[in-house]
């Protein structure tokens, strides 16, 4: 595909009559690309569209009537290879909530195939060859080059006849409703916000050979260098790294001269050695404690279910050739066995019918 042949709407004008020209349409393909490398808060660089006779390609830099769009794709199925990152970065970015999704990836798991990625399907269905170069872009940079047009419009341009091949398979298997299961599933799941916990999000490699008042000087990094790259609108990694934070959380123990990166600007410099000096005047029973996790070791009766429950699970997968934990991941299985009453929230209906739960 030639980057001519790709459409780049960055008019209001022109993404309306886009919409309107299809109107008589039922589904679109629909990808994004987005930027965590270079910048902070990740932000929607790129949403890509092809319908059956046209690729296109949405800038959200641009000032777009959005809800244009919105409007436009709620109305109609919209599929994607992995719903879940696409549709929080729409979310986040135009503030899109979806209709009705058909996810290539959720079907080809269910459908039992060993590689599932975008490029791998398009392959065994198609025996085309996606390239790679473009995978580890810079998506935010303008204009675009055509290496990367290119690549991002391949990203949508098969999955419409994908989709139609991966759903007659579904319906041909009596999977079809495995399917409308676990696609509900996984677009629910894309709109719950995925909440850190505060007292883990600091702990990083490294951080578990520190003293408790090691802790509480590397907890104050962390948030030093969060505020930092929030200011400086880059990613934390490169203000500074993981094991730098806990190197310098080992030296202000040791009380030995504090060797700051003579690479940070000054001003952060000075900062830096601000929050260190103030972390160490934390007193003891602020100091972060270890978490003790007081695991429950399953009964001999629990490990017996477990047992009986895998070995099910692994027999029925292996005759319906899926990879066991599409069935019930190991995590699923050890939780019902704990917690009996929880099986309908842990498993789907269909999941649950095939291990007799």
């Amino acid at each position: 595909m030639h980057s001519e042949e790709v459409l780049t709407l960055s008019e209001t004008d022109q993404l309306l009559r886009w919409c309107d020209s299809m109107a008589s349409e039922p589904k679109i393909a629909v990808d994004t690309e987005g930027d965590s490398l270079h910048c902070y808060y990740e932000k929607l660089c790129l949403i890509q569209l092809s319908a059956p006779s046209q690729n296109v390609l949405v800038d959200p830099f641009q000032p777009l009537d959005f809800g244009i769009l919105s409007r436009f794709l709620q109305s109609r199925t919209i599929v994607f290879h992995g719903c879940d990152y696409d549709l929080r970065m729409l979310r986040r970015g135009i503030q899109f909530v979806p209709g009705p999704v058909f996810d290539t990836y959720v079907a080809a798991r269910l459908m039992g195939m060993k590689e599932v990625g975008l490029a791998s399907l398009v392959k065994h269905f198609f025996a085309i060859e996606l390239p790679k170069s473009s995978q580890k872009a810079n998506w935010a940079r303008r204009p675009l080059t055509d290496v990367m047009i290119t690549y991002a419009a391949n990203d949508t341009k098969y999955l419409l006849p994908l989709a139609e091949r991966l759903e007659q398979e579904l319906r041909n298997s009596s999977r079809w409703h495995w399917y409308e299961e676990s696609c509900t599933r996984a677009v629910a799941a894309a709109a719950e916000d995925r909440e850190r916990d505060p007292e883990k999000i600091w702990k990083i490699p490294g951080s578990a050979a520190l003293p408790t008042r090691g802790l509480a000087v590397l907890r104050d990094l962390w948030h030093w260098r969060e505020s930092e790259a929030q200011q400086a609108d880059r990613p934390p990694f490169q203000i500074m790294r993981n094991e730098d934070l806990v190197g310098l959380a080992e030296a202000a123990l040791s009380g030995s001269r504090l060797d700051v990166p003579d690479w940070l600007p000054s001003s952060r410099q000075r900062r830096l050695l601000s929050v260190i000096h103030q972390s160490l005047q934390i007193p003891e029973a602020d100091w972060p404690q270890r978490n003790r996790h007081t695991r429950l070791r399953p009964t001999g009766e629990q490990e017996k279910r477990f047992e009986q429950l895998r070995l099910k699970r692994d027999q029925v997968a292996a005759e319906l050739t899926l990879d066991a934990s599409v069935l019930a991941s190991r995590s699923a299985l050890e939780k019902v066995v704990r917690e009996p009453e929880a099986v309908e929230t842990v498993l789907m209906r269909w999941q649950r019918d095939l291990l007799g739960l």
